[in-house]
């Protein structure tokens, strides 16, 4: 009999999961029985083997999952050409509507960009519907959210609306509800992105700056880096797989970009100090950030925000000694530092592993 839906299979990734553990499993056991550790009769294997095909069965139909490797690579290609597809049909609708737009009379246009939103909103979710890939559902979304955008810029050039920060928001809200509704991580992070320029450029019109010079004070973008990591933590993200860990990867790029720019800009910084001392300031800011959010996220099983911090230590500690030494030295001496610096991070993060698993296996 056709086992019932695992309440672990609620989405495709999450049924993708259950595949890979499947998988994962035949490959220890038959380890196992080879080792005969656990061996098991004729009729156990069977039935263990029909259970497992049964449930690899239900899902590929219901999320199309991978069942092997060379399924999976061949995935891996899809999501990719899915992606630039969709990057390439946002360009496209974008210079069509640009080319043309002046050929068009006002009643015209606004009836060109209605339909077109409108449109683009249905095939998606039609797609959605039919599409358990989320393939074709990733390219109609990402054209309907270019035309939502052009709606918007295109309306107000057309009727001379003054271009405001506002038109972030409504920007925001679509590409949420779409991500939200038809389960893309790609349209959260767009709806992430303008969600964060909404908020820096309301930062920088409280601060007395015309909203679009919102790029020369990256400070700005502070308040939402921390609201994207904090919100996860206390708004479930449970019934979106990967949602929660989007966020928390958008939120921590967008702390240490800013960091990483006024650690060699410091001219753009509010802080009351010479640019050098800024520098300084957000050259140690960013040695301290990385190694916290490193250790945060081994702590809280966050492997995106400790392989973005640890990324991001290297990068200020790299930048640092370029500075230092990168005139003075020989360029066989400075990159055997850098060799040499790389081996000692090499070894501390081989003892904060080697102190997690004696954690572990003291719990």
């Amino acid at each position: 009999m056709e086992p019932v839906n695992p309440p672990d299979a609620r989405s495709r990734t999450d049924a993708q999961q259950r595949a890979d553990d499947i998988r994962a499993f035949r490959r220890e056991l038959a380890r196992l029985d080879d080792e005969a550790v656990l061996p098991l009769d004729a009729a156990q294997r069977s039935a263990l083997q029909r259970h497992h095909d049964a449930l690899l069965g239900q899902m590929a139909r219901r999320h199309d999952v991978d069942t092997s490797a060379q399924a999976q690579q061949i995935s891996l290609g899809l999501r990719i050409a899915s992606f630039l597809g969709a990057l390439a049909l946002g360009a496209s609708v974008y210079f069509l509507f640009r080319q043309y737009w002046p050929l068009f009379s006002e009643a015209m246009q606004v009836t060109v960009l209605m339909t077109a939103s409108l449109a683009s909103l249905g095939v998606t979710v039609w797609l959605q519907a039919r599409d358990a890939s989320g393939y074709f559902a990733k390219l109609a979304a990402l054209v309907a959210f270019v035309c939502f955008v052009l709606n918007l810029s295109l309306l107000g050039s057309s009727f001379n609306i003054t271009p405001s920060d506002k038109a972030l928001l409504p920007w925001a809200a679509f590409a949420l509800l779409l991500a939200y509704t038809c389960e893309l991580r790609l349209m959260l992070v767009a709806g992430l992105i303008c969600l964060a320029g909404f908020i820096a450029a309301r930062v920088g019109a409280w601060s007395g700056l015309y909203w679009l010079s919102v790029g020369e004070r990256p400070e700005h973008f502070f308040p939402a880096a921390l609201a994207m990591l904090c919100l996860p933590q206390f708004v479930s993200q449970r019934a979106w797989s990967g949602f929660a860990a989007t966020w928390r990867l958008t939120g921590t790029l967008m702390l240490f970009l800013p960091m990483l720019v006024l650690a060699n800009w410091g001219r753009a910084s509010y802080l009351p100090l010479d640019g050098g001392a800024v520098e300084g300031f957000y050259q140690v800011a960013g040695f301290v950030a990385g190694a916290a959010l490193a250790w945060l996220g081994v702590r809280r099983g966050w492997p995106e925000v400790t392989h973005t911090a640890v990324v991001f230590f290297v990068i200020f500690l790299y930048t640092k000694l370029f500075d230092w030494w990168w005139a003075v030295m020989p360029r066989f001496l400075f990159f055997l530092v850098l060799g040499l610096v790389a081996l000692l991070v090499i070894f501390v993060l081989k003892r904060l592993r080697a102190a997690m698993l004696r954690s572990e296996s003291a719990q």
